[in-house]
């Protein structure tokens, strides 16, 4: 078993909070994440998938489809944008790392394995000292 990973960024803001909190319980739990006015993140994610070497083509799939896969589904949608706001598939999802590395499995799992290839880990990173790992529904 062979595992690949491509990185690709994105830039966008959001806000941790509650709608049913009061702005002080979302700061005393949230802190600074909680800023009405939103904050930001120059994020990075790692997309690892597994899958035998094809031997004739010398690799288990060509990372520029998987790129344009994350490209897609991913990056297309939530660059420059405000994940609480602009982002379908995060409608009425807390914008947490955890929730949306989970989110982000859902949109390219499909798409990864009408390859023929199988999702390992969706990696993201938030900042260069905090980053969560996502490997499917155990």
């Amino acid at each position: 078993m062979m595992y690949i990973t491509r990185r690709e960024r994105f830039t966008a803001a959001h806000r941790l909070y509650r709608p049913e909190w009061s702005d002080e319980k979302n700061t005393e739990v949230f802190g600074g994440c909680a800023n009405p006015n939103w904050h930001g993140h120059n994020y990075e994610i790692f997309v690892t998938v597994k899958g035998e070497v094809n031997e004739e083509l010398g690799y288990v799939m060509n990372l520029k489809d998987l790129s344009k896969i994350l490209k897609e589904h991913v990056i297309s949608k939530m660059d420059h944008r405000n994940l609480n706001l602009d982002v379908d598939f995060l409608k009425d999802v807390m914008t947490s790392t955890e929730n949306v590395a989970i989110k982000i499995w859902e949109q390219i799992e499909g798409p990864i394995a009408e390859l023929g290839i199988q999702l390992h880990c969706v990696k993201i990173a938030e900042t260069e000292n905090n980053y969560v790992e996502y490997y499917g529904k155990q």
